[in-house]
């Protein structure tokens, strides 16, 4: 794939994305005496910002594409995306995902469609796979989850929508951060604003990699996190190479710091987040990055388990 993702890529799947999708709302927050903004792309219809990039790729394909089909790869909010945007327009999908997915994504994955083929993590190489997933197909057109020109458009259609509802772009955008798609999405929409990606302690690859100026992978020994959705072994090169001047450093947040954000979330907003979903909004308020007015949070899924969920809200005894 030799496209790379544009500014005017990012226009164009907004005002796509604007005729099928209202706007995700813009919600005021205090933090410290500062006004902020939450992004709350967890009330979109899938439950995950995800549902943007999986429309823009899908709606893009081409007649002969569309006849193969779609594969993609994910532990459940690309799943969901993509999964929405087939059933949409009539393309048949499987999603490769982990056998220790949340249930709640599994189950909403497969409601919606697709064909669903598990894989163990660790042990199996989830793009071996897919890419016998795509040649059992006759050629599937793969959708991955963030290296993708239009997935990152799309992503970034987010950052539109934010600055027409500010009648700015942000001074500082918080972003939620697994491989990069959404950051590099947002860095093209909003190239006024510092974007700065958010993961999890040992996860911060994007961050890692936007320090030593290329690609850095996961430790093996790297420690799990309750932040499912934000563990790719690595960024790419299409996402870093949009990052590299682009996006301010990144910073990581601990599973204690993204739990004490969840329940921030449920009290003072009414969200209901999932653990990667919080991790934007996680630093705001561990106060791991300065925050200047307008600060804009990315809220990016409610995809949780409801018994962790409920466990993590309940108040300590």
């Amino acid at each position: 794939m030799n496209r790379e993702p544009t500014a005017d890529g990012v226009r164009n799947a907004a005002a796509s994305i604007a005729q099928i999708l209202p706007p995700t709302p813009l919600l005021p927050v205090e933090i410290d005496g500062v006004r902020c903004w939450v992004k709350a792309e967890s009330l979109q219809p899938i439950g995950a910002f995800k549902i943007r990039g999986g429309w823009w790729r899908l709606s893009n394909l081409g007649d002969d594409e569309r006849k193969r089909g779609v594969v993609a790869v994910s532990s459940g909010n690309h799943a969901q995306g993509v999964a929405w945007a087939a059933r949409k327009l009539g393309i048949e999908a499987a999603i490769v995902m982990p056998r220790d997915a949340p249930k709640v994504k599994l189950e909403a994955t497969k409601a919606l469609g697709a064909d669903i083929v598990l894989y163990d993590r660790p042990g199996e190489d989830r793009d071996e796979v897919a890419a016998r997933e795509i040649e059992a197909r006759g050629g599937a057109v793969l959708v991955h989850a963030f290296a993708d020109p239009w997935v990152i458009e799309g992503q970034g259609s987010a950052g539109i929508e934010i600055a027409e509802q500010l009648g700015k772009q942000p001074p500082l955008i918080l972003a939620c951060c697994g491989g990069g798609g959404l950051t590099a999405g947002l860095s093209l929409a909003c190239p006024q604003s510092a974007v700065v990606p958010v993961e999890p302690v040992g996860w911060d690859l994007v961050g890692q990699a936007l320090l030593a100026g290329h690609i850095v992978p996961a430790a093996p020994d790297a420690p799990r996190t309750i932040c499912d959705a934000l563990q790719p072994p690595a960024t790419k090169q299409i996402n870093l190479d949009v990052l590299l001047g682009r996006s301010d450093p990144g910073v990581a947040v601990t599973d204690e710091e993204v739990q004490a954000a969840q329940r921030f979330a449920f009290a003072k907003l009414g969200l209901v987040t999932e653990p990667g979903g919080a991790a934007a909004l996680a630093a705001a308020l561990a106060g791991k990055v300065a925050l200047p007015d307008d600060t804009t949070i990315m809220v990016t899924g409610r995809n949780t388990d409801p018994a962790a969920f409920a466990a993590t809200i309940a108040p300590s005894r």
